[in-house]
């Protein structure tokens, strides 16, 4: 006999007090959204955390070192050879290789970041190669930030900006956190972007700030006095090539070798203790028509200035980026834009012009200063927005199908309530093991809806079959929750158990979280709160006996 049954007694002795007493009915239903919003409002409080992606655990990570324009090759070697000294001394690093002027070999940040594109002698790169995962305990993105304290000591020493980059889990930015000035002079950008640039590197959890600003280079001006070459007998087109030549270098022909497929050039050029300054390069001398030596410096004119610097577009829109990265207790753009805005106030911008805010697409128009977030923001931005619409989405179609089969508005609406009861065991489960809530914990949570109305579905269409062989409905509430609560168990289990295979994985540890959380948290509050709503809708249509 089902009464007999355990599952009966147990399922009874609960359910039984909820249908028979109403204020323990109502108290039940609203300690359970109390506890639902509680448990929403960790996201708020920030005990759980959102973010797109979380670090995932690789074997390497580079060291990206930028010097101030004009540094010279040697001074850049010297930095790096302190850097990859200290690498070298650490356990869990098994080799490095260190590219001098140059980028390393092109990679997926190369790709997403342009680091391929880096050349000049102020650039370096060391890729650090790490003992492979499965001989360690610790996850590649800790070892970084362990490492990031003493590699920004030693950078710190030598004025050098320098960058611990890991291997992106997926979305493809510029960095992390990117900051873009847009406005309509690109000079007072850059004075309102150094400002910004100030306020991120005093911001919590903000490290590796940088800025694609350059230095400032003196350059001089060389321009020949034409009346004075003329009266010397020496015209400006020798003064012009004597000095490119002495710079730059002066091909003067090929060796000739029969073998060889290309042609080796010969090239004259000065040694770098000859041109070292510019009076080396003053002092040079040409022979005029009547093959007397003139001094360069008695022929020109020297004017001293500064280097113009690049200008950067989006668009077609002149921008100015700052770029930084995250590291620490909260990890996520999000909140560290949220720091960054309350400070924005105290940026000082010319006369009559404001300094706004976008956070989800370019300003239209550049007559007046606009910050413009981007990075991992953007796209956490995008894919939180494209999934809550397919959420939406997914939502509709069920209802659709469940009024189609059961011929009524209002009862998908009670089968549609196991949904958010799934967050109250998604939020938690985050909580307790301090993990973030990421996109695959959306993706999970989305996949748990169809799981969810499914046991509803189980639910009800019992209740319904018992109440038209006419039972009644709190007997019929209740055997239905003693004959589906197994089948509905048994397929809970089986979407926590397939999960457990994905939980240690730092990308999917979210997924796992919520199919876990959610599934086990879901079912059990489903088992009550679902008969619980459906009784209050149907007591006055089927009035106990």
């Amino acid at each position: 006999m089902l009464e007999e049954s355990p599952i009966y007694k147990i399922y009874r002795s609960f359910i039984s007090p909820l249908l028979e007493t109403r204020w323990k009915r109502w108290t039940f239903i609203i300690t359970i959204v109390v506890i639902l919003f509680a448990s929403l409002s960790m996201f708020y409080t920030k005990a759980v955390a959102v973010k797109m992606l979380p670090f995932d655990n690789k074997n390497e990570f580079q060291v990206v070192i930028d010097m101030p324009e004009g540094t010279t090759l040697e001074k850049t070697q010297a930095v790096a050879k302190d850097i990859a000294d200290y690498v070298s001394t650490q356990p869990l690093v098994t080799n490095y290789q260190a590219y001098i002027g140059t980028s390393a070999p092109i990679s997926f940040n190369g790709l997403v970041r342009h680091y391929d594109l880096r050349r000049g002698d102020n650039v370096a790169d060391i890729q650090v190669n790490l003992v492979d995962k499965k001989d360690r305990s610790i996850q590649s993105h800790g070892i970084a930030k362990l490492m990031r304290g003493p590699i920004q000591a030693i950078a710190k020493r030598y004025n050098a900006n320098v960058k611990i980059v890991e291997v992106p889990p997926g979305p493809p930015v510029l960095s992390t956190l990117v900051a873009e000035i847009y406005g309509p002079d690109y000079k007072d950008q850059i004075k309102i972007a150094k400002q910004v640039k100030d306020i991120i590197s005093k911001t919590k959890d903000v490290v590796d700030v940088d800025w694609m600003v350059e230095a400032d280079q003196p350059e001089y001006h060389i321009e020949v006095d034409k009346e004075k070459a003329m009266r010397y007998g020496v015209a400006t087109e020798q003064v012009a090539a004597t000095v490119n030549a002495a710079l730059s270098g002066l091909p003067s022909g090929n060796i000739y070798q029969p073998v060889s497929y290309h042609q080796t050039a010969i090239k004259l050029e000065l040694s770098d203790s000859d041109k070292a300054s510019l009076d080396d390069i003053l002092d040079l001398k040409i022979a005029n028509m009547q093959g007397n030596e003139i001094p360069i410096r008695d022929l020109v004119t020297v004017t001293r200035g500064i280097k113009q610097k690049n200008i950067y577009r989006k668009n077609q829109k002149e921008v100015v980026y700052i770029l930084a990265d995250m590291a620490g207790k909260l990890e996520s753009p999000s909140y560290a834009i949220a720091n960054i805005s309350d400070s924005l106030k105290n940026v000082k911008l010319p006369k009559g012009f404001s300094l706004k805010e976008e956070y989800t697409h370019q300003p239209e128009m550049q007559d007046n200063y606009s910050l413009k977030w981007d990075g991992e923001w953007q796209i956490t931005y995008e894919v939180f927005r494209d999934l809550g619409i397919a959420f939406a989405v997914v939502i509709l179609l069920i209802y659709i199908l469940i009024v189609g089969w059961f011929q009524n508005f209002t009862v998908p609406l009670v089968m549609l309530a196991a949904i958010p009861l799934s967050l109250i065991g998604i939020v938690l489960g985050h909580w307790a093991l301090g993990a973030y809530f990421t996109a695959t914990s959306m993706i999970g949570f989305i996949a748990l809806a169809g799981v969810m109305v499914r046991n509803s579905v189980l639910l009800i269409d019992f209740i319904n079959i018992r109440l038209r062989e006419g039972i009644p409905l709190k007997q019929a509430i209740i055997e239905a929750g003693a004959v589906r609560t197994t089948p509905i168990l048994l397929t809970a289990g089986a979407v926590a158990l397939g999960a457990v295979i994905i939980l240690f994985d730092p990308i999917f540890q979210g997924l796992a979280i919520s199919l876990m959380g959610g599934t086990i948290t879901s079912t059990f509050l489903t088992l009550l709160v679902v008969p619980l709503l459906y009784y209050r809708m149907m007591r006055k249509k089927y009035p106990s006996k």
